[in-house]
């Protein structure tokens, strides 16, 4: 069950943080289909900021020194490169949407047609083939929190939530949760959030309240870049074993699913990431997932086709969306580019 739980959260979480990036986007009233290009480009900057530390030896020597701390430390600092640089490959659909009032749809298709062919050009020149990887090890042996780091090693009398939530766990994923609660509140319980959100549902009513329309949706869409790239950093830093290749397996389509299903709204996000999180952890984990409890029996015996488990992700995606779209209530003022002297 441990296992289970640590697995469903590495697949939850990137799909939690970006989902909520696409909130900050629509909101404000521009469509963020550009989601997965998005994580793309963070993914490869993340992964090759710490190919470069790594190449400066900077990573060797906190980790011959024993220095978790500063381990962890340069990891967040992956994060907020990967972030930054999302942000400013956001600016792209911003400037599009906002300024030149372009189709946000297409807009944000051509994002996600440049992004995968942008990295690969950039991973050919750095690494001459067509995945960027670190220079030694994996991303587990380095970033990986361990119960012998935390001084956990006799700490028996905590069991399963020792084992589940402090041993063989990335710190990414706690930074992502707080971030995630965080930027929650920011949407819903600030000033900030409410003129997000009017610019999204009535920008005309905004206007005439002194909100600069063009700014919010900038700082909108800007947000939700950032959130985008980190989460594509997650996804190669915990999924991928720290790797580049211009592909997140779909993971931005699937969090604007999740959006969907989870109505825009950020409790029922997390709880929409962790189902989407539970399939794609048995997709890539049933050939070792135990049914019994005793070991004797593991999901693979059951007879179906490996094909079908990779599947199901996307079929319960599919299905979900089939009997809940209707019921969802998207910003009313999405994907309308505004125009100041209509009313």
């Amino acid at each position: 069950m441990s296992f289970l739980i640590r697995q469903m959260l590495i697949y939850a979480i990137p799909l939690m943080i970006v989902a909520l990036a696409g909130v900050f986007a629509e909101r404000s009233g521009i469509i963020n289909l550009a989601l997965e290009g998005i994580m793309i480009f963070g993914a490869f900057v993340g992964v090759y900021f710490v190919r470069l530390m790594q190449e400066a030896q900077v990573f060797d020597a906190a980790k011959a020194a024993g220095d978790w701390a500063s381990l962890q430390g340069f990891m967040m600092l992956a994060m907020l490169v990967a972030a930054a640089l999302g942000a400013i490959f956001s600016l792209l659909l911003a400037f599009a949407a906002i300024n030149l009032k372009a189709d946000q749809t297409i807009g944000g298709t051509a994002l996600n047609l440049l992004a995968p062919a942008l990295v690969l050009f950039f991973v050919r020149i750095i690494a001459n083939q067509n995945t960027l990887q670190m220079f030694s090890g994996d991303s587990a042996s380095w970033f990986m929190i361990k119960k012998t780091m935390l001084g956990y090693e006799k700490s028996d009398q905590l069991g399963f939530l020792a084992e589940t939530f402090l041993n063989k766990v990335y710190l990414s994923t706690y930074i992502c949760i707080v971030l995630f609660i965080v930027l929650s509140i920011i949407l819903y319980k600030t000033k900030f959030g409410l003129r997000l959100r009017s610019c999204g549902e009535n920008p005309q009513a905004a206007d005439s309240l002194g909100i600069n329309v063009t700014k919010t949706r900038y700082a909108g869409v800007t947000i939700s870049g950032a959130l985008a790239g980190m989460g594509g950093f997650v996804y190669a830093l915990t999924t991928a074993n720290c790797t580049a290749n211009g592909d997140v397996a779909g993971f931005g389509f699937l969090a604007l699913a999740v959006m969907i299903f989870g109505n825009w709204k950020p409790l029922n996000i997390a709880g929409a990431a962790l189902l989407f999180g539970l399939f794609k952890c048995v997709a890539a984990s049933y050939a070792s997932l135990d049914i019994n409890s005793d070991g004797l029996y593991l999901l693979k015996d059951i007879g179906l086709s490996s094909n079908f488990y990779r599947l199901l992700p996307y079929l319960i995606t599919l299905v979900v969306l089939a009997f809940t779209s209707k019921n969802s209530r998207a910003p009313k003022a999405e994907g309308i580019p505004y125009d100041k002297s209509s009313r």
